[in-house]
């Protein structure tokens, strides 16, 4: 018989959203705090249950956090409440006093007392078993009195056995029951698992890896900390399972960091500290690494310098920054981080460059969430609360950038809810984009062109199509003897790495069209204060609001000065012309200060399942048309989208010369002015170009070759041999500039 432990531990319910959770703490009580593992555990723990119904998750604290979710806590509900009626049953426990059956009465006792609570399947073979032999002995029974007992005695069993068949722990494990022998708990390990976390985290991460799922891939994402994706049957999502360093510390890390934890949360960041974060995570480390090398000495726990770092890197993720968010961005294969609410019954799900969505292994809490808010309130300056729910800012940690979105009540009726985009760490370009297919070495040559034209530019696209990467990646195409002046509401464009670089780059950070109020500059007046700062490339992060007009402003003022361009949301031109004319209210005759449209869209595979992202149209906007851009045909696709070939093709129009944004361009350069073929020329090479930077990184294993300080010296060599050969030979000729610079990319790559 298993015996309840008398010094059973404390407990208490705590509000979690719309959840009563039920905290038991496990700290010296001496057994394991696992229902599955252990029969006190389950013993204990239905005890309370019988005393508080409706709790919906359990929490055990011993060291670490032991977290049991709503469905597993249901069951045990379910059996609690199956005992509480039992025990407030008359004649139940005390059965065959009358009559001096003190045997059956024992067992009674057992079954219900004990065994119901400690390993209720168990209970139910029991009674199963007990009831097959009583049926049995009755039949030989004449004593009128044996068979009246024997027959109240089966009577109560049936009537236990009854209400245990009917509950959900029961008929999740019916199909196991055969063999099956009472005590074994082998039985309980298919329906109970605990997601484990530090007692210094809210957040909670099922650190388990799934029983049934496939591994389809691992890696890291540094040196200690693991990602699995797995395919569960039955789900269309993958399963990203996230290991991070401190789901693998022993209880004496896992101590010292809770114990630095409380102290720290004592020095709560001054609102003017979350001015430069970098700054305050910088003195937060300094901090925390000498308060645990403290710690660890009086311990007498010897710690080197790579484990003192791990530690403090994890408790300043856990004080000042976003918890296991910042390990999430970590990751360079993560794009977008999804927490919706309500906080603490929802996991997170995000998209994965390979496995597009997933659902990860993560539950963020309320208490972070609310903690998490607090700070990009701080840090963005922008208010968030009833009367303004909506906040866009942008992150900046060590490991990435990324923009956020937050709503919180009334807007949204589960409360706080993010979307997180992740930056990619280093800017796009256009031959990465040739290399993920995303575009054609075609359209990037002919891209090229238009930038170093000075043309007017929108990038359109749906949601997650890669209009800003590829804004970004056009910016690496504008030469360095440029200035460029971007706008941005949140910050996304790579100016930081551009700048670096070599760039002669001044972002400025404007109001938000969802802000209210506050003391940042409206974007229209951020767009014609940069008209007053000379001759620059102006690039517009996204156009949503009054900046329309600004922008038209600029592109009209600025069309043959330097490239104007910036992104907006469209699935088409017309689309364009539509959210332009009618939704952002620009004049048509100031939307035909357009004069390239390029269409970034998803494209979906024929199940569904997966998505690229794509270029499919380029077009350019005519000047001719009156009233409706699409019926006078004012749009003039130069290049679109054949799905067969999965692949950007050129059109007749762009073949035979009748772009006049081309001829445009030509005009102004004495050597292609009335030279189709001249200009088509330029364009292959520069398509060429792009193509033999693509081909020499895989030939070379080279993939730095795609990137912006690659890219950026290959497009300066360029410009530098084509200025020479203009100067030797009196003309632009394709074949030897395009021979004189593999000749200098040969060199690089051989140096």
């Amino acid at each position: 018989m298993v015996k309840e432990d008398t010094k059973s531990g404390e407990y208490q319910i705590v509000k979690q959203g719309k959840e009563d959770v039920i905290r038991i703490s496990m700290a010296g009580i001496g057994y394991p705090p696992s229902l599955e593992g252990s029969a006190l555990c389950m013993m204990q723990t239905i005890s309370k249950l019988s005393q508080v119904p409706g709790v919906s998750r359990i929490i055990f604290t011993d060291g670490r956090n032991y977290e049991y979710g709503y469905e597993q806590t249901q069951m045990l509900v379910e059996i609690a409440g199956i005992y509480n009626h039992l025990i407030k049953q008359k004649n139940t426990l005390t059965f065959g006093l009358v009559e001096g059956d003190a045997s059956r009465r024992t067992t009674i006792q057992n079954l219900i007392l004990n065994l119901l609570r400690s390993d209720p399947v168990g209970c139910y073979v029991e009674i199963k078993r007990i009831l097959r032999e009583e049926k049995v002995m009755s039949r030989g029974l004449t004593n009128e009195t044996e068979i009246r007992i024997t027959q109240m005695y089966i009577s109560l069993l049936n009537y236990i056995f009854t209400l245990l068949d009917k509950t959900k722990l029961i008929e999740r494990v019916r199909h196991r029951l055969d063999g099956y022998i009472v005590g074994d708990r082998e039985i309980y390990s298919y329906i109970f698992r605990s997601v484990i976390t530090p007692d210094f985290m809210y957040t909670r991460l099922t650190s388990r890896i799934p029983l049934n799922g496939e591994l389809l891939d691992t890696y890291k994402i540094d040196r200690d900390t693991d990602v699995n994706i797995f395919r569960i049957p039955g789900d269309v999502k993958y399963l990203y399972h996230l290991n991070p360093p401190e789901f693998k510390f022993d209880e004496d890390r896992l101590e010292l960091i809770h114990l630095a934890r409380t102290v720290l949360a004592e020095h709560k960041p001054r609102e003017e500290e979350f001015i430069d974060p970098e700054r305050m995570r910088v003195t937060f480390f300094n901090i925390g690494r000498d308060m645990l090398q403290e710690l660890a000495d009086r311990k007498g726990l010897r710690l080197n310098y790579s484990d003192l770092k791990q530690l403090t890197n994890v408790l300043v993720r856990y004080t000042v920054g976003f918890g296991l968010i910042e390990t999430l961005l970590g990751d360079q294969k993560v794009q977008d981080i999804t927490l919706n609410g309500p906080m603490g019954q929802t996991p997170v799900f995000l998209v994965h460059e390979t496995y597009d969505e997933c659902v990860t292994n993560i539950t963020p809490s309320r208490e972070d969430a609310l903690s998490w808010a607090t700070k990009f309130r701080i840090l963005s300056g922008r208010p968030l609360d009833e009367a303004n729910p909506i906040l866009d800012t942008e992150l900046s940690i060590p490991e990435a950038r990324a923009r956020v979105a937050i709503i919180s009540t009334p807007l949204s009726p589960w409360g706080l809810a993010y979307s997180i985009r992740r930056h990619r760490d280093k800017p796009w370009t256009l031959p990465l984009f040739v290399n993920n297919k995303m575009i054609t070495p075609m359209a990037a040559g002919l891209m090229s062109f238009l930038i170093d034209g000075a043309r007017t530019m929108l990038i359109a696209g749906t949601r997650s199509s890669g209009k800003t990467s590829l804004l970004g990646a056009s910016l690496v195409e504008i030469m360095r003897k440029y200035r460029i002046i971007t706008t941005e509401d949140t910050l996304e464009l790579p100016t930081d790495a551009l700048r670096n670089l070599g760039y002669n780059i001044q972002p400025m950070k404007v109001r938000s069209a969802l802000g209210r109020g506050g003391t940042e500059v409206a974007a229209d007046e951020g767009i014609r204060a940069a008209l007053r700062m000379g001759d620059s490339a102006l690039i517009v992060g996204e156009i949503r609001s009054t900046e329309a007009s600004a922008l038209y402003e600029a592109m009209r003022v600025g069309a043959l000065a330097n490239v104007v361009a910036g992104t907006i949301h469209g699935d088409s031109p017309y689309g364009v012309f539509d959210r332009v004319v009618n939704d952002l209210k620009v004049p048509r005759t100031s939307f035909k200060a357009t004069d390239i449209i390029v269409v970034a869209n998803p494209v979906r595979s024929a199940d569904g399942l997966h998505k690229w992202r794509r270029v499919t149209q380029i077009t350019e906007v005519r000047k001719t048309w009156e009233e409706d851009p699409l019926r006078e045909q004012g749009f003039v696709d130069l290049m679109k989208y054949d799905s067969k070939e999965d692949r950007l093709k050129p059109t007749d129009e762009l073949l035979n010369g009748n772009s006049e944004i081309i001829k445009n361009i030509a005009a102004n350069v004495k050597e292609w002015a009335g030279d189709w073929d001249a200009v088509w020329d330029n364009i292959i090479l520069r398509a060429k170009i792009k193509e033999a930077l693509v081909n020499y990184s895989k030939v070379f294993k080279k993939p730095e070759m795609l990137e912006a300080e690659f890219v950026i010296q290959a497009n300066d060599m360029f410009h530098i041999v084509s200025e020479n050969i203009k100067e030797r030979e009196g003309t632009l000729n394709s074949e030897m500039i395009y021979r004189e610079w593999e000749d200098w990319l040969k060199k690089r790559l051989n140096g």
